[in-house]
């Protein structure tokens, strides 16, 4: 797929010479800092040195207030509690924060995790007649209620308050809970809006633990688990969201809880390494990977478990299950990419729209996200059976998925989620109508340049400038994520120094040259380009700077994002 090479906005030499003599940094880590938006001491400082400081009072978040006393009220009369999460990494990181937090705290508390397949996204009455059967007066949900009106009216109906915390969008209309805790209801005024679930539900033991007047540490140490919630969740590492991955990072890497370490050890990682791509792509999948085919539950016990053999046990099932999640995975991509095939004019449809009897719903989200990865198109996959049809919706940038959901609404049985992510349920004669829609509505608000992947680059360096030194200050820039990706360079007219090879699945291997300078260079899933580049001799790449150990030596490698 041809992309778009594009630098972030200009630079003033003089603003750049600036920082660069204030933050004694060399100019490609003054310009990084330029294209994120930091330029003057302050913002710089707090960026590079994120703390638990800077963090906002979590009474800004409107109706903590009564959602804090409302849950002190219930730890001093011992009065039952239960959490009620979603099934995904963000879901599961929540429960476990919260239910070991007011464990801590002395509370009868309870957890509950909705059935993917038997239950679907959301508070269910089940689940509410669950915590009434378990004798709960309290419900707080964690990373889902915000559109579960109904649901809620249901609970108060048999006694049961409910206190909401969430960060999806809302609908038309907020339910009528005992409190709603979401930075993205239209009437909260919280300065951050980006935070993922786990970070709302940070911010309710934040709030508990100033109210009460007890140590910090009561909620912070279980940074290390909002940090797991908020990268596997893709939100923008920014803000307070930077400061939870990073100092949760920090403490997953030294001191992390049981369940986690257990993890990290059982999928082959080495605990004090640990970032964010470990995060995404090695311990969400497997946290993941039985909420996606089976039940979330134990997942949750890993996470809460203070028992190494029980531990290792759990993570022994994710594990498997993990890798039974990747077989599926493979198959519904192949069927999905002979449906594309056979189904659809990319000169006519801007959007992919798949239905299918019988595909798996707990992978439909990644096939949805591999699709976008060939294709650049906004997906949905969705699994039918019988008459009803369950989606999951990706999306690309400059295209809000959940507002062009929202103007088909009236074809949905249920929909939600955000811009980039949604889920829905649909009858399945309302398919082709939706398929249509969406298309029409897809060509109102995109672009054909939208429809053109860009690959962002930082600035332009020649191989000279490459360095250990460099590489240590990049690193200060860490975690990396949306709204801070990892730098990307630019070099030109680099060299071939010996013929390309393929290595691994298609992986193009490259050493490459620069007025004398030779350094190892690395393209995923590229290796069909060898031929080509070996005839022309000579390269421009875009890249990510890392560092590589194979057989016990460390040198610096060039990670290609794209080539010409």
């Amino acid at each position: 797929m041809n992309s778009k090479w594009e630098y972030y906005s200009p630079t003033e030499s003089e603003t750049l010479g600036s920082m660069m003599r204030e933050f004694h940094i060399p100019r490609a880590v003054a310009r990084v800092l330029y294209n994120r938006g930091f330029i003057n001491h302050d913002e710089v400082g707090k960026f590079l040195n994120p703390s638990t400081a800077d963090l906002h009072s979590p009474f800004l978040l409107k109706d903590m207030d009564i959602a804090v006393d409302r849950i002190i009220q219930a730890l001093r009369e011992r009065e039952p509690i239960m959490i009620y999460g979603d099934y995904d990494v963000d879901g599961i990181t929540s429960v476990s924060l919260l239910y070991l937090f007011l464990r801590d705290l002395g509370g009868e508390v309870t957890f509950y995790i909705p059935d993917r397949a038997a239950e679907g996204y959301g508070i269910s009455v089940g689940g509410i007649d669950e915590a009434h059967r378990r004798g709960a007066g309290l419900i707080i949900t964690v990373d889902c209620g915000i559109t579960s009106v109904a649901e809620v009216l249901h609970a108060k109906s048999i006694g049961i308050d409910v206190i909401v915390s969430d960060h999806h969008e809302p609908g038309e209309k907020i339910p009528e809970a005992f409190a709603v805790v979401n930075p993205k209801r239209p009437d909260c005024t919280y300065p951050f809006k980006d935070l993922a679930g786990v970070g709302v539900a940070f911010k309710l033991g934040q709030g508990i633990v100033q109210r009460l007047d007890v140590d910090h540490s009561f909620i912070e140490k279980y940074l290390d688990l909002v940090a797991i919630g908020s990268a596997a969740d893709i939100v923008p590492l920014v803000g307070e969201n930077r400061v939870f991955v990073k100092v949760g990072l920090d403490r997953l890497n030294k001191d992390g809880l049981q369940g986690l370490v257990t993890l990290i050890e059982t999928a082959g990682f080495e605990v004090g390494h640990i970032d964010v791509g470990h995060i995404v792509y090695g311990l969400a999948p497997r946290i993941n990977a039985v909420g996606r085919l089976g039940h979330a539950l134990p997942a949750v016990e890993l996470l809460i478990t203070r028992n190494h053999l029980q531990a290792t046990k759990i993570a022994g099932v994710l594990e498997e299950e993990n890798r039974r999640r990747k077989e599926i995975d493979t198959k519904t991509l192949n069927e999905a990419l002979a449906k594309i095939e056979t189904e659809y004019d990319f000169d006519r449809d801007l959007v992919i729209v798949l239905s299918q009897n019988d595909w798996h719903p707990g992978v439909i989200g990644i096939v949805a996200s591999r699709i976008i990865e060939k294709f650049f198109r906004p997906t949905v996959m969705i699994t039918v059976d019988g008459d009803i049809g369950k989606g999951s919706c990706r999306s690309i940038p400059n295209f809000d998925l959940h507002s062009a959901l929202k103007s088909c609404s009236d074809l949905f049985l249920q929909f939600g989620g955000h811009k980039y992510a949604a889920g829905l349920t649909i009858k399945a004669e309302n398919i082709p109508e939706f398929r249509r829609r969406f298309n029409e509505v897809a060509k109102e608000m995109l672009t054909a340049d939208d429809l053109i992947p860009k690959v962002k680059i930082d600035d332009d360096l020649t191989f000279e400038e490459i360095n250990t030194d460099l590489i240590r200050m990049l690193g200060l820039l860490a975690p990396f994520g949306p709204r801070n990706s990892r730098p990307s360079f630019v070099s030109y007219n680099a060299q071939l120094a010996g013929p390309p090879r393929i290595v691994g699945n298609n992986h193009l291997k490259l050493r490459v040259k620069q007025n004398g300078t030779v350094i190892d260079a690395i393209a995923f899933n590229r290796g069909v380009e060898a031929a080509g580049i070996n005839a022309r001799g000579e390269v421009d790449i875009v890249y990510n700077i890392e560092e590589n150990t194979y057989l016990d030596r460390t040198r610096i490698q060039l990670k290609i994002k794209d080539l010409h």
